[in-house]
């Protein structure tokens, strides 16, 4: 009888109820619910602004808002302490002109009296009431890589023809949240026409802009005259010039994409003699417009890319004939000047961003450190990432630099950002942290990379199955000397709450870490152990009585506590 009591209580005790931990210490490295309300980021360096010399100090922060940033802060007993040693934080970066987590609407069918020199608005890609928030989603791949790569906050453009629709401005926090900061920031535009219909060329997409624009504006004007005028004829809107009159009134800028210095000129054209808000986008090609730049004072955000190198580091140097070296030495100059034409922008005085469509995350860092190496000064590229777009999207007051009062966006490197080296550790978006695991280079010359060793300090939150049902706990790893300390709560047995043992043989085997505690009731001591295979900050694996088995348990490595 006493051995089935002692079954029932302490399978309940360890598989049951093992402890339920408080909603603020909670955390999910994949930033799926926050860790804490309130968290402060300790001794760590902090660039809170491009151009400014890094601090020793915390950062405070309360539900996604900034409540301090210092060396002396006075922190409140509510917050969780976050270990910032030996790294370094910055703002998050900005993306003043996306395509991640974008779907291109689906075609609409062409109408049995279809006339290709004047088809409907829909199937020419003019389609200014769109929004893009119709076409995303934060699930998609390509928003977590950019995440990983430091984007807290994307413009994303909708994609489709000439005229697809409205950009917004989303935060790239938790899924299932809303994360939308503003709808409706910009009327996107591209010279690229229509297949087999009107406008198919750009002369005829520069056209039908100018054709859209002015019925707009026309209008816009018969609506007022309508409001204020008796006897006048109601006005009918199309939905084209209802999507574009925001563009036509100012309240809102075309973000056109050009990417060659060609399409520069021809934008800036538009812009002079249309009177809009302009916003260029997509910038490749631009060395010979950058005095035209200048001078329209049009804001300009380039690709956050550059050209692949192939065809330079291929180039033979023997046997070759005069006419080809010429050649080698025609791509090598047009090569090094692409990759310095951001560095004459900063000299021309011309703030610029970078736009993410069309470029690929995980050559962000390389391209930026590219342009560094041509170039251009770290505060400039910094300012790019961060207070640029803010100014150029008009959400500095949220955004772009560590201050108070400003939205919780960090990036958290394992070193200075734009060494070689360094790897973002932890993207904090909306007050949500995302991990990210964290590479380092091969020491036997092969030139690919390897796993660290798993970190397994800092706080788990695990969960085990049994047939009483799901529970968790917490279970907090020190390193002790060469080994390893700490400690695992759980419930009283005998009733009396919450309480915790010291855990003891812990060791770590390649990915598998091993531990084991004492648990005493009613006058027994009962030893369990955990085992299971670390990957990144998530472990599966055991948790075992021996005299009652085992059953699977699940883990994950929290923020607060020394995942830095």
């Amino acid at each position: 009888m006493k051995k089935q009591f002692l079954k029932a209580g302490i399978v309940g005790l360890l598989f049951s109820s093992l402890l339920t931990v408080n909603a603020w210490s909670q955390s999910d490295p994949t930033g799926k619910r926050r860790v804490s309300d309130t968290y402060a980021i300790t001794n760590a360096t902090i660039f809170a602004a491009p151009g400014q010399q890094g601090i020793k100090g915390t950062v405070l922060f309360q539900d996604g808002v900034i409540l301090g940033i210092g060396a002396n802060l006075s922190l409140p007993k509510e917050a969780q302490v976050i270990p910032g040693d030996s790294l370094f934080i910055y703002p998050g970066f900005i993306d003043g002109a996306g395509l991640m987590g974008v779907t291109k609407p689906k075609d609409p069918e062409r109408p049995k009296d279809f006339v290709s020199s004047n088809p409907p608005d829909e199937l020419a890609g003019i389609t200014p009431w769109r929004s893009a928030m119709d076409q995303f989603s934060i699930t998609g791949s390509q928003v977590e890589d950019w995440r990983k790569s430091g984007f807290t906050i994307s413009q994303i453009l909708p994609d489709g023809g000439m005229l697809p629709g409205k950009a917004t401005l989303m935060i790239l926090g938790k899924e299932g949240n809303v994360n939308v900061l503003k709808e409706n920031t910009a009327i996107a535009a591209n010279f690229s026409g229509s297949r087999g219909m009107y406008p198919a060329t750009v002369v005829g997409v520069m056209a039908k802009f100018r054709d859209v624009y002015q019925n707009t504006s026309l209008a816009l004007d018969h609506s007022k005259l309508f409001a204020s005028t008796a006897g006048v004829k109601r006005p009918e809107m199309t939905l084209t010039q209802s999507g574009m009159a925001a563009a036509v009134q100012g309240q809102i800028p075309v973000i056109f994409k050009a990417g060659s210095d060609l399409e520069v000129r021809r934008a800036i054209a538009l812009q002079k003699e249309l009177g809009f808000k302009l916003i260029l986008t997509g910038l490749e090609n631009y060395e010979n417009v950058i005095g035209l730049i200048e001078s329209s004072g049009t804001p300009v955000l380039i690709k956050l890319a550059i050209p692949d190198d192939k065809a330079v580091k291929n180039q033979k140097t023997e046997d070759v004939t005069e006419a080809t070296k010429a050649q080698y030495e025609r791509v090598k100059k047009a090569y090094e000047n692409a990759i310095k034409q951001a560095s004459l922008l900063e000299k021309a005085g011309i703030p610029f961003g970078f736009t993410t469509a069309d470029a690929k995350a995980e050559d962000a860092m390389k391209a930026i450190r590219t342009l560094i190496e041509n170039g251009l000064s770290e505060k400039a590229a910094m300012a790019a990432l961060t207070t640029n777009p803010a100014s150029i999207l008009g959400i500095s007051r949220m955004a772009g630099t560590i201050e108070k009062g400003k939205m919780a966006n960090f990036v958290i490197s394992s070193d200075s950002l734009f060494k070689e080296d360094a790897q973002i550790k932890h993207v904090v978006a909306d007050g949500y942290i995302f991990d990210y695991e964290v590479k380092k280079k091969s020491t036997n010359g092969n030139g690919k990379t390897e796993g660290e060793t798993p970190t397994i300090t800092g706080v788990w939150e695990y969960t085990s199955e049994t047939p009483a049902g799901s529970s968790g706990g917490e279970l907090v790893i020190s390193k002790d000397g060469s080994g390893y300390a700490g400690t695992i709560t759980y419930d009283d047995p005998s009733g009396g709450g919450k309480v915790s043992a010291p855990i003891k043989n812990v060791a770590l085997n390649g990915k598998t870490l091993t531990l084991q505690f004492d648990v005493n009731a009613e006058g027994m001591t009962l030893t369990v152990d955990i085992s299971g295979e670390v990957n990144g900050t998530a472990m599966e694996g055991t948790m075992a009585v021996a005299q009652f088995g085992s059953f699977p348990l699940t883990a994950k490595l929290s923020s607060p506590n020394l995942t830095f």
